[in-house]
């Protein structure tokens, strides 16, 4: 795991490391962003989602993109954002049990997620 990260995880309301965090990437009010340096949460942001249409799946990879995202933590997405935040050099990692976006991020930090494969994708996108 990288030494400075910027980790997003889509979230549902406004409250950072206390909102719930999102079923699924595309329909999250939020992303929270959290800046770690070498473990340790350093500070925390919120980035609104934009709204995408038909075919704009991408629209998410290119703003976590510009906002300097390197790791991105889903519960679930389909397969095109998946291949482009991977084309972008963004590291997504599947958590699709832990409801709390603090718990997810120390679950990473922790060691204790695995990056997301295809065969976990959902269907449609």
């Amino acid at each position: 795991m990288q030494e400075t990260m910027v980790v997003a995880v889509p979230s549902m309301g406004d409250t950072g490391m206390d909102s719930e965090r999102s079923g699924h990437f595309g329909h999250c009010d939020y992303f929270t962003i959290v800046n770690v340096k070498d473990g340790a949460v350093q500070d925390v942001r919120l980035v609104k989602n934009v709204e995408h249409k038909e075919g704009g799946c991408l629209v998410p990879v290119n703003l976590l993109a510009a906002e300097g995202v390197t790791v991105l933590i889903v519960a679930g997405m389909g397969a095109r954002p998946l291949i482009g935040f991977n084309n972008v050099g963004i590291d997504v990692y599947f958590d699709d049990k832990t409801p709390n976006v603090g718990d997810v991020v120390e679950h990473l930090l922790g060691g204790r997620l695995a990056q997301m494969n295809p065969q976990q994708v959902c269907g449609g996108h």
